[in-house]
């Protein structure tokens, strides 16, 4: 395990995160770094609002998008840990009605890594209608053989956390997170924010146009019909980045992309994954649950992606065929980044954790340079 310095980390980080504003574009942003279970550093800076008024400080909490997913299968995997359930068990014994359409055989661990072939709904329902959504992944479809290939769940994904933590659990995932991990950990993070924290938050904006899309995905994504399409329109509702500026919205608990909160808070939460599952006495995960998070189980290229990716049961990992690495040199390292450009991992090798987040995105769903820039020389 190697040993990193806080004031060696803030010399190399610092400069970069700064150059960020001034170069690169970012209007607030906040990283934590933390090994061995505590914080060796927190940087923040830049404006929760367009307007630059409102000053991004430590307290400001923000949208994190997709990486709420990794959040999302932690509870998944701490429920089935605590019932001793593996993941090579059918969905449906624990979801009976999940059998419709073929889906029968699919497995956990399936589900957990994108392979379930349930990227995208035929059933027009809104993301706001928890039972309408669900009612539709029961008689959804593969869209293609379970356990054959693998493609990013968008939206459906949540979905599908939730609805077996409540059949296993009977609490939905959101309030799960809230009692199991949030409180307990003292995290500053909500799946469905509460109307008094959000005069915290900082506002999210879309990526500024930079011209026609000329990454397949990106392409893919604005003809109607495709997958590409599909996964990230389905089930409907909520698809402008504005829409999620509306305290309406923020309180709904959606596991897809609604987590709110702090870097700081996504730093200490991973740095108990990277600590082997426990964190200040408290151990939350067994090192078997914790290897399920770092095993590979779909690695190759993403349907939905059309990229290589790789997933573990339910955590993102980078795979050996990407010209990039967003999590890092170790093979251990695990995590899950969110739309526009933040990224969360941890690095049992290292018992390391990264977290960046921001409020201005850029047209990329998996992490961009102003993120792999810090990682890369936190690794120097």
């Amino acid at each position: 395990m190697r040993t990193f310095r806080a004031e060696d980390l803030a010399a190399r980080i610092r400069p970069l995160f700064e150059e960020n504003f001034a170069r690169y574009g970012e209007l607030g942003a906040a990283v934590s770094i933390w090994q061995n279970g505590r914080s060796l550093l927190e940087l923040q800076g830049g404006y929760r609002d367009a307007g630059r008024e409102l000053p991004w400080t430590s307290e400001t909490i923000v949208l994190f998008w997709s990486a709420t997913k990794g959040l999302g299968s932690a509870c998944l995997l701490h429920v089935l840990q605590e019932h001793d359930i593996g993941l090579e068990r059918r969905v449906a014994e624990f979801w009976p009605e999940f059998a419709q359409a073929g889906k029968d055989e699919i497995r956990l661990g399936q589900l957990l890594s994108h392979q379930a072939g349930l990227a995208a709904l035929d059933t027009v329902v809104e993301i706001t209608d928890h039972a309408a959504v669900v009612r539709a992944l029961e008689k959804q479809k593969p869209l293609w053989a379970p356990g054959t290939a693998h493609g990013y769940h968008a939206r459906t994904f949540g979905f599908l956390l939730d609805e077996l933590v409540r059949r296993l659990d009977g609490r939905t995932l959101g309030v799960y997170w809230r009692e199991i991990f949030a409180e307990p950990l003292a995290l500053e993070i909500w799946i469905g924010l509460p109307e008094g924290e959000n005069a915290r938050a900082a506002t999210v904006y879309a990526a500024k146009a930079t011209g026609p899309a000329t990454d397949p995905f990106y392409h893919a994504l604005t003809i109607p019909g495709t997958l590409q399409q599909r996964a990230f329109s389905s089930p409907r509702g909520l698809n402008a980045v504005s829409a999620m500026n509306d305290p309406q919205n923020r309180k709904n608990s959606l596991v897809s992309l609604g987590g709110i909160g702090s870097a700081q808070a996504l730093g200490r939460f991973y740095a108990m994954l990277a600590n082997g599952g426990e964190l200040d006495g408290k151990r939350f995960f067994s090192p078997a649950t914790i290897a399920q998070m770092t095993t590979r189980l779909a690695s190759g290229l993403d349907r939905v992606f059309l990229i290589p990716t790789a997933f573990s049961a339910g955590f993102m990992k980078d795979a050996s065929e990407a010209r990039t690495r967003i999590f890092g040199p170790s093979g251990l390292a695990f995590g899950h980044p969110g739309a526009g450009g933040s990224n969360t991992f941890a690095d049992p090798e290292n018992n390391l954790s990264f977290a960046y987040v921001m409020n201005q995105m850029e047209r990329q769903v998996l992490p961009n340079a102003k993120s792999l820039r810090l990682v890369d020389a936190l690794y120097e």
